[in-house]
């Protein structure tokens, strides 16, 4: 598996709510959060929230993936 780096803290705060509220489907919920501001034409925050669906992904990760160092 191949994943994006997320530079962001804020990416990492917020997935961390989301899978504290959601669980297993924060991802599916930080995936709808993007998906309504792309539909309203918010580019800027469209991609912010595919930042936390990404950071969401990293954190319920279970095997380490990458260079361990």
């Amino acid at each position: 598996m191949h994943l994006q780096a997320v530079n962001d803290r804020h990416s990492f705060d917020e997935a961390a709510l989301l899978v504290e509220r959601f669980g297993d489907d924060a991802v599916l919920e930080a995936a709808s959060i993007a998906d309504r501001h792309l539909n309203a034409g918010d580019s800027s925050s469209f991609a912010r929230w595919r930042q936390v669906e990404r950071a969401v992904l990293m954190l319920q990760l279970v095997d380490v993936v990458g260079e361990v160092h």
